[in-house]
């Protein structure tokens, strides 16, 4: 079975490509912008809130060592999916939690989740995570790849 993708967008992208690239079976990942109207932005341009985009974060993953739904909960428990474009300090759309999606499967398995979480009420607020089909991910900047490896001591 060839590797898969999957995309996420759960605020900073440094920290959310951190708790993805940890995890056995994710075979890369790389962060970059999506969701939005600018071909080719920058960090500037994605900053400025006016291309749409979100910070995300692409994982390749070997789904016989690690499933989909495994990666779900990671991207679940890894910010607080109630909040409306921020995560923590940061804010603005670029911020916003997201699901893209790259089949139908990932698609129904990532509505199910959501409605499942939703259900288990364990926020007291709405879970406001948009799942949409993938878009094409613009790569950011070299400096912003793996940066907690090559910065291990910096923070979101």
């Amino acid at each position: 079975m060839p590797h898969e993708l999957a995309t996420f967008a759960a605020g900073c992208f440094w920290g959310v490509e951190a708790k993805f690239m940890e995890l056995p079976g994710v075979v890369s990942t790389r962060v970059g912008y999506t969701g939005g109207h600018t071909e080719h932005p920058t960090y500037e341009q994605v900053c400025s809130k006016t291309t749409g985009h979100a910070e995300a974060v692409e994982v390749t993953y070997d789904p016989k060592e690690i499933s989909y739904g495994h990666l779900l909960h990671v991207f679940w428990s890894c910010h607080d999916p109630t909040q409306l474009n921020r995560q923590g300090p940061d804010v603005g759309a670029q911020y916003r939690s997201a699901i893209f999606t790259h089949s139908h499967e990932q698609q129904a398995e990532a509505e199910a989740s959501k409605t499942a979480l939703e259900a288990s009420g364990k926020f007291s607020s709405p879970i406001v995570t948009q799942i949409q089909p993938s878009m094409w991910l613009y790569p950011a900047e070299a400096y912003h790849q793996q940066y907690y490896k090559k910065h291990p001591l910096r923070h979101c």
